[in-house]
């Protein structure tokens, strides 16, 4: 019999990591970095809780972090299987773990703790990487196949049909087939840049995130209002913007609608700055993929726009860069790393303007619990930044309509088409309240057996 083991992602939005077994073959799906407070960070550096040598493939949805974070320590603990994914996510995946190597010798340093991977480890993953392309159907093994689906949330991000037919016979004495579906995490369409989210009619068993499992965004058409408001607003106070913003499709949506609304004239023309080497590396990546483009996209770019390059804007990748937009006078609009405020250059710029109610915090996307972002949201008025205790007299705003996550709505419609064939869906990435509200919801509008696995739990798929 197929088995599923939980091994991350459980009440937790971060550590997505799931276990797939079957035909004596064993395939994980996805190995990201537990992320919030420290102490859910140091579960990155505990053992597996599975021998990684015994791991025949291993399937990553997209390259967040808490999707991708410990691939490279499955390879230092003896991976050597196939690594799948999509292209855009494998060119990803190698510039976010040699990112997040630098930050870990940072930190690990200060805890007085060896990282948990090195840079030897990312080389050794990627030789091990096999791209795939939409739709493409790959065989694991004998009776176990797996498909690669769209699922609208960053450029290549992918969720995973997986086809058992099992050696084993049912109690009527057929071979047992199961198809079993890893949503990764799903997109909130429209988006400005990429293809929208694949839907599909049926399904035996589904692992689905509930980040937003219990609320609704903002309307999308509104979510460029309320940006143009917050510029304005930054414009007439004479004040800073901060943006905290993921590296991979935040800062690149970013771009794309700052390009219309500057060489449109919604906005005044002053200087926009992406601190984030990071970030710039990824807007390289997604450079190099513009077939994974919308059709609005790749419509403006064939009509000679370039959408990440426009006036006032200004890519500082060194440190001297930018410690230099400390010299350019307000106002100005500031987008750097990390987006949920837990590393990164934001924290240098916090510290310098938070303090300072000409300014503003603009918030997207959602922040773990624990994250120097989610106190700020809720309303703390006094955070330390770099062992300095830093009163926030900034105005701190969120706009939820750039999430790149579904919300409820979103999440009940993807999985309406799949209710009738549904033996069992599986509540991940989300925390506590969130994932429940979904089973809830789940069960009552589309009467499918929901339930939140807990870590390490074990189920067997009839």
């Amino acid at each position: 019999m197929a088995k599923l083991t939980f091994y991350g992602g459980t009440k937790i939005v971060t550590g997505a990591c799931y276990l797939l077994e079957a035909n004596n073959k064993k395939v994980i799906v996805d190995c990201g970095m537990f992320q919030g407070s420290w102490f859910t960070e140091e579960k990155n550096y505990e053992p597996f809780p599975f021998d990684p040598k015994q791991i025949d493939a291993f399937f990553l949805t997209h390259a967040h972090i808490d999707h991708c974070g410990r691939a490279a320590k499955l390879y230092r603990d003896g991976f050597r299987g196939k690594f799948y994914a999509t292209a855009p996510t494998l060119d990803f995946s190698r510039i976010m773990l040699a990112d997040s190597h630098h930050v870990m010798l940072e930190d690990s340093e200060k805890r007085g703790l060896q990282p948990f991977y090195g840079l030897n480890d990312i080389a050794g993953l990627m030789d091990l990487a096999v791209p795939l392309k939409y739709g493409e159907r790959v065989d694991v093994a004998g009776g176990f196949s797996c498909r690669v689906r769209n699922s609208g949330h960053i450029l290549g991000s992918a969720f995973y049909e997986f086809f058992v037919e099992e050696n084993s016979l049912s109690a009527d004495g057929r071979a047992r087939k199961n198809k079993i579906v890893f949503s990764g995490d799903l997109g909130n369409p429209p988006t400005p840049l990429i293809k929208p989210i694949e839907y599909i009619d049926e399904a035996d068993y589904l692992v689905i995130e509930s980040a937003y499992g219990d609320r609704l965004h903002e309307h999308r058409d509104q979510r460029k209002e309320y940006l143009e408001d917050a510029i304005e607003e930054t414009v007439k106070s004479g004040g800073v913007l901060m943006i905290p913003a993921f590296a991979m499709e935040r800062t690149q949506e970013l771009l794309y609608e700052l390009n219309d609304l500057v060489e449109h004239g919604r906005v005044p023309q002053i200087p926009i700055f992406i601190d984030s080497p990071l970030a710039i590396k990824a807007t390289e990546v997604y450079r190099r993929y513009d077939d994974y483009y919308n059709k609005e996209a790749t419509y403006v770019i064939s009509s000679g726009d370039e959408i990440f390059k426009f006036p006032g804007l200004k890519f500082t990748e060194t440190v001297e860069e930018s410690k230099k937009i400390n010299e350019v006078p307000a106002p100005k609009i500031i987008i750097a790393g990390s987006g949920m405020s837990t590393a990164g250059r934001i924290l240098h710029h916090e510290k310098k303007y938070l303090s300072d109610p000409k300014n503003t915090l603009l918030i997207f996307g959602y922040q773990a619990k624990g994250s120097l972002g989610r106190r700020l949201l809720e309303g703390q008025t006094e955070v330390k930044i770099h062992g300095e205790t830093i009163f926030v007299r900034a105005k701190i705003k969120s706009i939820e309509g750039y999430s790149a996550h579904a919300d409820q709505d979103g999440l009940v419609k993807w999985v309406r088409p799949m209710r009738h064939t549904l033996k069992k869906v599986f509540i991940v990435q989300g925390e506590d309240e969130a994932a429940l509200k979904l089973a809830t919801v789940f069960k009552d509008k589309l009467t499918v057996d929901a339930v939140v696995p807990e870590y390490g739990q074990e189920f067997i798929l009839e």
